[in-house]
């Protein structure tokens, strides 16, 4: 009996620890399930709907590029590309490769398309489309559609992609756009699209952040695979702003294609009072749509390889020595300082020495006695050798400065280069020597150190003819002053007297019976320009040489031949346009860049007269016409400066 008890008791007593464990199981869960039904509601359902709801980025229209005049100049066109969907064209009991092989009849596709396809299509999901070519024209997308029934899977989608109907005439100026790499990477979670495309020079890139917009959003309601059911909401997204330009499109036409006669030319038209550029050309160009989707590595290489680099845009960051269209410079810096007044005159022999060196002028027998003006329309290198020699170049450093020479000018688009004016100073701390009075000699000139930018030459010149105020290139047209507004611009502490006497030399350039640019001038009445002619080294002359004839730039590599400039305004009584040109190994300034610059300046001011708008109205009157006094000829002219 007392066994029996036992059992029963030890029986009890399990039973109690059984049922105390499941009871505490049980409250376990149920206190699980409180936590999580009631306590955390709000978070899992929450969960549970992002699950359900994926929301997606959609990105927004890029801003057009319009010309002064409204004309577009950077767009966005429809692009229609062909994609594939690997999960329909499985279900249709087709072979995807021969879906890809029967839709390369229809369409290029070459070999490389092909692998590219089956690759991202092995990555992917089987619901996901993979693009399988871009920029489809009207007649391949017909093509696709009406053969639709026998490609399973295939289907048009429509984009946008970036374009550029005037192509190498703006491809310097516009830039192009490209895909974003991991470097510009911003936290800008629209850069992450994929196919996205952000500016990568020039204008598209200073503006990228007008230009860009705001992305919107669509939600998506998908099921456990992540396949879309359904879109729920759409926020449309914000396009980009337009950006106006000061360019004047046909003009940046007509000199584009001027330019094309040389190998490597550059040219910059600017106003003279309000700083906005009407034309920016860099010749040879490319075609920046080719970069829109990635440029070929063939072409990229054929690009980076051709000597006369078509890449760069030469007129913002190609550096030359500006030969003899810095001479009204170095005028400028002797009659500033007192040295000289405006009467100085100069005796040339064809030379000068300068302890055991000779420093030659380019008319090999002389120009005889000659003034300011004479010594700007003839180019005569003595004269401005003997200015040098009484000033030093560290007047003539701060001078050119004040003439926006030696330093970026603050552009809107990237690139912009800041040339070089020598000093003292500057040559003991990057060169650790001394400055000698023979380089004194060779910067006079526009030689030895001294480097310009066709942008920096044209600043100049306007500084020049608009009364001596420091003028500013731009080419966004929102920041564009009135002539109204012209005194806005500060001074740059130049006299009117003195400006004036340049002008006049300036003038005699192209106007006077022995100005270097005589041949170049405007005949035409109220068109007249004046401007000056360089012609800059790129190789050492030889003493031997120069005794027995120095050869011809034809005779030379192209290479080892002269670089051509020059530098104008018009009309010449009331100077509004401003134009600096440089032809790359082109010989003489007088014969090769000065044409172009008239036929620049003189389309200019005819497509004013075109629209309407009076040349004697478009500046202020002052300093009003310069004439320059009569001229002796001199025997034995050739195209110097």
């Amino acid at each position: 009996m007392d066994r029996d008890n036992d059992r029963y008791r030890l029986l009890t007593r399990r039973s109690l620890v059984l049922g105390g464990i499941k009871l505490g199981l049980v409250s376990t869960l149920v206190g699980r399930m409180y936590y999580l039904q009631v306590l955390e509601s709000d978070r899992y359902t929450m969960l549970a709907e992002e699950n359900r709801i994926n929301m997606r980025l959609v990105a927004p229209s890029r801003g057009q590029i319009l010309d002064r005049f409204g004309v577009p100049v950077a767009i966005n066109r429809q692009n229609f590309r062909v994609v594939v969907v690997s999960e329909r064209a499985r279900k249709a009991d087709r072979n995807l490769e021969q879906t890809l092989m029967h839709l390369s009849e229809l369409i290029e596709l070459t070999e490389s398309d092909m692998k590219r396809v089956m690759r991202e299509i092995r990555r992917k999901r089987a619901f996901v489309p993979v693009t399988v070519k871009e920029n489809l024209t009207w007649e391949q997308v017909a093509l696709i559609e009406i053969n639709a029934p026998d490609l399973p899977g295939v289907s048009i989608d429509v984009g946008e992609i970036r374009s550029y109907p005037f192509q190498g005439t703006t491809a310097h100026l516009l830039g192009y756009v490209g895909a974003v790499a991991e470097s510009e990477l911003n936290g800008d979670p629209v850069l992450s699209l994929p196919g996205f495309r952000i500016g990568k020079n020039g204008v598209e890139k200073y503006h990228e952040k007008d230009l860009r917009g705001v992305a919107g959003n669509s939600q998506l309601e998908v099921n456990a695979v992540g396949r879309v059911i359904r879109e729920l909401d759409r926020k449309e997204p914000e396009p980009g702003r337009d950006v106006t330009l000061t360019i004047d499109i046909g003009l940046q036409q007509f000199v584009q294609d001027r330019l094309t006669a040389e190998d490597s030319a550059a040219c910059v038209v600017m106003d003279a009072h309000t700083g906005g550029i009407y034309a920016m050309c860099s010749h040879p160009s490319f075609d920046p749509n080719q970069f829109t989707q990635g440029i070929p590595a063939d072409l990229w290489e054929e690009l980076t390889t051709q000597p006369t680099h078509p890449l760069t845009n030469k007129a913002i960051a190609g550096q030359y020595a500006p030969g003899s269209t810095f001479k009204m410079v170095v005028g400028l810096a002797a009659l500033e300082a007192g040295i000289v007044n405006t009467r100085h005159s100069v005796f040339c022999s064809g030379h000068m020495d300068l302890g055991d060196h000779r420093f030659h002028c380019w008319k090999k027998h002389g120009h005889g006695s000659l003034g300011f003006v004479e010594a700007l329309a003839q180019s005569c290198d003595v004269f401005f050798y003997d200015l040098s020699r009484r000033i030093g170049i560290d007047r003539i450093h701060d001078v050119a400065k004040r003439f926006g020479l030696g330093q970026r000018l603050e552009l809107d688009i990237p690139g912009e280069r800041s040339g070089l004016i020598p000093s003292r100073e500057w040559k003991r701390a990057y060169l650790g020597k001394p400055w000698t009075g023979g380089e004194d000699l060779n910067a006079s000139i526009g030689q030895g150190y001294v480097l310009a930018t066709p942008l920096q030459l044209a600043v100049m010149t306007a500084r020049l003819v608009n009364g001596g105020f420091a003028v500013k290139p731009h080419l966004t047209k929102q920041v564009e002053r009135s002539y109204a507004e012209q005194t806005e611009w500060p001074s740059i502490g130049v006299q009117k007297a003195h400006l004036d006497l340049m002008r006049q030399g300036m003038w005699a350039v192209t106007n006077g019976p022995t100005g270097t640019a005589h041949k170049a001038r405007i005949p035409e009445p109220g068109y007249e320009l004046g401007g000056k002619t360089g012609t800059s080294q790129v190789r050492r002359i030889t003493m031997a040489e120069r005794s027995t004839g120095v050869l011809k730039n034809e005779q030379l590599p192209w290479r080892e031949r002269d670089h051509a400039l020059f530098v104008g305004y018009a009309p010449a009584h009331n100077p509004r346009y401003v134009c600096s040109v440089i032809v790359e190994h082109g010989g003489g300034g007088s014969s090769v860049a000065a044409p172009i610059a008239r036929d620049v300046l003189y389309e200019a001011q005819k497509r004013d007269v075109a629209r309407g708008v009076a040349l004697t109205a478009q500046a202020p009157a002052e300093p009003g016409r310069v004439m320059a006094p009569p001229i002796a000829t001199v025997g034995g002219q050739r195209n110097g400066g």
